[in-house]
């Protein structure tokens, strides 16, 4: 699945302007116009980047970020704060609150793009075709295959999917529901237990050489890499 990102902006014009060139890098994009919505869009869709202009209505940009930071299940998101604020002072309260990056308005979309891109190479490297590597295990996004200590493992496209989605991030536990968003897709309604033939499928491809088991499950949570 593309990664999926969140611009939080009050001024329908720049919203706009901002969602039209983010789709178009092709990601996926929902908006938020104030800092209320956008919590909550950030706690049921768990985006996996956030544009966050900093004068919003109500809730402002700098509590929307620590929000977001202070939960350990949406601290590691990347956050790109949007101000007016040139200062340095601002610049350094911004990213003090935990904005991983910082953009002076007016700014270039390709700028704003670029930066995107980076970010996402550091939480999503498997969407942007860069390589993961845990312990003996390769995966090469680039040629779509999957290696284990040099031998080529055979995987079927959903088992590809999950193991890059717990290769990006090893030692989290994702719960099935969050599996089924990253692995299957928002819009497709498929039963949670699914998700356990698939992890299963993928433990007997890994293990098939005698290899350890990488695969975790938390009774009660879900599944984890390591």
């Amino acid at each position: 699945m593309e990664p999926l990102v969140l611009i939080v902006e009050d001024d329908p014009s720049q919203r706009e302007v901002l969602a039209y060139n983010v789709r178009a890098e092709g990601y996926s994009v929902v908006t938020a116009e104030n800092g209320d919505e956008a919590l909550l869009y950030i706690r049921d869709e768990q985006p996996d980047l956030v544009v966050l202009d900093w004068m919003l209505p109500n809730v402002s940009g700098i509590e929307v970020c620590r929000q977001i930071k202070k939960d350990i299940s949406l601290a590691k998101t990347p956050v790109i704060m949007l101000s007016a604020r040139s200062e340095e002072d601002d610049r350094v309260r911004g990213l003090e609150t935990g904005a991983d990056d910082y953009i002076v308005k007016p700014y270039s979309v390709a700028e704003l793009l670029a930066r995107i891109r980076t970010q996402l190479r550091r939480t999503r490297p498997a969407a942007l075709g860069v390589q993961l590597i845990y312990d003996d295990i390769i995966v090469d996004v680039e040629q779509h295959k999957v290696t284990r200590s040099g031998t080529l493992l055979k995987l079927g496209p959903t088992e590809y999917r999950l193991l890059s989605t717990f290769m990006e991030r090893p030692g989290r536990v994702w719960s099935r529901e969050q599996l089924l968003d990253r692995v299957w897709g928002r819009d497709i309604f498929v039963d949670t237990r699914t998700v356990d033939v698939h992890v299963g499928r993928l433990r007997k491809v890994l293990t098939r050489n005698g290899g350890d088991d990488p695969l975790r499950t938390v009774r009660g949570a879900g599944y984890a890499l390591g």
